[in-house]
């Protein structure tokens, strides 16, 4: 967090410092391409005219930017065209790769905050080595990493099987019939409801597509389909990670029918099971041909930054934002020309692209706010603002639970927002271990535990890595307040399920805060009615703002997220629910009129909460 910067600067940026969740393009090299088209300007790309001058041909006897140079030298006699590397001078260097000095403009942001990140969990900072070549490899580390938990795109195909998936678990009563207590015994329920969804699915198959439910029908068991009912499981849980905001009502349903079929008596008298590993791009790509026919290799290709890059529009223009789009596309296409084999055509490797490609974009939005919070926090510590806004809490006093002056409130905050955004950065990863948790093959127990009956189950994976992440966030910050437990197959946190869907609600707790927040000048900007009364009634802009984020940091962290009012909830786990009872009172609170304005429409993204 950067202290330097001035509290109107905090407030209104867009901009988060030391973000490690996405790959950017460089915003300087935007700025100084802007003015005339038609001014030739030797240090911008002859071809673009926007990026800086990275290679200059020989042969050609012009300026390139790195991703046209290779669009355009890519076959042909081109490709045997001398080149020289230079700077933005046109300064010739010592000739080499084109890709390894532009992705240092590109990336620097983004590597820096990894670096702190990766460097907190040995406890102590190391020295990093910030040359051209160690910031490639390193986020080219970063990638080949993530490759064995990004789960691949949905094609055409299977996004039709993902409708007739979702239209046969809309009408299955699976948990109303398998998760009550009954005296049939539960092995006979389950193998019913799971003979049912399978006959359901099978229906909508031969309705929709008669020549592959033709194929279906001519197998007499279930079993002899078991790949293809694996198949569309997958497909399922593989759309959901991407997606967590989808399959609200019956994603549960989904994982407790593939958590059945691989109990041992279930999976004998079904004699098979419906669970099959997420196809992620690591998996997807060596799963055809031999290791030496594998495009793995272009994970260490530096334009594969440029083809998976997240394109931000903030302080761009609509031109600009045009131009990287058609970069990104030309890089996209270079590597699927340059990859393509005869295990993978052109389609598979832009398919692996587009993958990664989501992944930065799903991380850059779910994460950006979280940053943007804690640098908002960090406000907070200036003396004349805690004078007026002072975020401490008091025990009964507001339904707080918990009672903590204004610093020690402040690193309460910090810890539980360093922990959020930790765990958004790992959301993907956490989302393949719960899948290990979830469909292990062990048995759970069914229990009332306050919420109706719930399946708890033990979530050994979940819980050392949550451990991890609880070490990182103790590096980074001074002290600890508040209680550490995670609670995870218990009462609080039934089975890994429920943990994934804790977490994948923070960023809709925290994007309408900080939408509002953004918005709030964009408001005010061309309404002098509204100006006067944010004036009159707050202050200033500023002071709305502030106000907006005492009562969100004071109250969305006070410890009311506990079972019962005889308990604090500042567990793990309590903090988020203490947000979300804070979230609930949003309707009753003084400024709940300007978050009306700003488009607001509920935390669950419907009207209404």
């Amino acid at each position: 967090m950067s202290s330097k910067r001035s509290l109107k600067e905090i407030l209104d940026s867009e901009y988060v410092e030391n973000s490690d969740s996405e790959i950017e393009e460089d915003d300087a090299g935007l700025e100084e391409g802007e003015g005339s088209e038609e001014a030739v300007d030797p240090s911008l790309c002859i071809e673009c005219k926007d990026m800086k001058t990275e290679i200059l041909c020989k042969d050609c006897d012009e300026h390139f930017c790195v991703v046209c140079f290779e669009m355009l030298h890519r076959g042909g006699k081109r490709k045997y065209h001398e080149y020289v590397k230079v700077n933005a001078e046109g300064e010739e260097k010592a000739k080499a790769a084109p890709s390894d000095e532009a992705q240092q403009s590109a990336l620097q942001d983004s590597v820096n905050g990894q670096q702190d990140d990766d460097s907190s969990d040995q406890g102590t900072p190391q020295p990093m080595n910030n040359t051209p070549d160690a910031i490639g490899e390193k986020v080219l580390g970063i990638l080949r990493e993530n490759a064995k938990f990004i789960p691949m795109r949905l094609t055409y195909d299977e996004r039709h099987l993902l409708r007739l998936l979702e239209a046969a678990l809309q009408v299955s009563e699976y948990t109303d019939r398998v998760d009550i207590l009954s005296n049939r015994p539960k092995s006979k329920r389950i193998v019913d409801q799971l003979k049912e969804i399978c006959s359901v699915l099978t229906g909508l198959v031969i309705a929709s597509n008669l020549k592959i439910g033709k194929k279906l029908l001519e197998m007499r068991n279930f079993s002899d389909n078991a790949k293809w009912f694996q198949d569309i499981f997958e497909i399922g849980r593989r759309y959901k990670i991407m997606n967590p905001e989808r399959m609200r009502d019956t994603y549960g349903k989904l994982c407790y029918m593939v958590m059945d079929s691989r109990l041992p008596q279930i999976e004998d008298h079904m004699e098979f099971h419906l669970f099959k590993p997420i196809l992620t791009v690591e998996t997807f790509l060596t799963s055809k041909g031999d290791s030496s026919n594998s495009p793995m290799k272009l994970f260490h290709d530096k334009l594969i930054l440029y083809a998976t890059s997240h394109i931000s529009p903030v302080g761009k223009s609509r031109t600009q934002i045009n131009r990287l789009i058609k970069q990104k596309e030309n890089a996209i296409e270079t590597l699927a020309s340059r990859y393509a084999n005869s295990s993978y055509n052109k389609d598979d490797i832009r398919q692996v692209l587009y993958s990664i490609g989501d992944y930065n974009a799903f991380i850059n939005m779910n994460r950006k706010p979280v940053m943007r919070m804690l640098e908002r926090l960090e406000v907070f510590q200036q003396p004349e603002v805690v004078a007026k806004y002072s975020i401490g809490i008091q025990y009964g006093r507001d339904g707080a639970r918990l009672t903590h002056d204004h610093e020690r409130q402040w690193h309460y905050v910090q810890q539980s927002l360093t922990i959020w955004s930790i765990i958004q950065r790992e959301m993907i990863r956490l989302w393949y271990i719960a899948d290990s948790d979830l469909f292990d093959g062990s048995s759970y127990r069914l229990a009332s535990t306050g919420h109706g009956l719930n399946r708890i189950k033990a979530c050994p994976g979940i819980y050392r890595e949550m451990h991890k992440i609880l070490t990182e966030c103790r590096s980074k910050t001074d002290t600890w307040i508040g209680s550490s437990v995670v609670h995870l197959g218990d009462d609080a946190v039934p089975n890994a399920l429920f943990f994934l869907d804790k977490y994948t609600q923070v960023p809709s707790i925290l994007i309408p805060f900080d939408q509002t927040l953004l918005k709030i000048n964009e408001l005010v900007k061309n309404d002098d009615y509204l100006l006067d009364y944010i004036n009159k009634e707050y202050g200033s802009v500023d002071d709305l703002k502030l106000t907006i984020l005492q009562d969100a940091f004071a109250h969305m962290f006070d410890g009311s997220g506990a079972d019962n009012f005889y308990m604090s909830g500042s567990c793990i786990d309590g903090r988020l629910t203490s947000a979300w009872n804070h979230c609930n009172e949003i309707a009753k609170k003084k400024y709940y009129n300007i978050f009306l304005l700003t488009n607001f429409n509920g935390f669950n993204g419907s009207e209404g909460f």
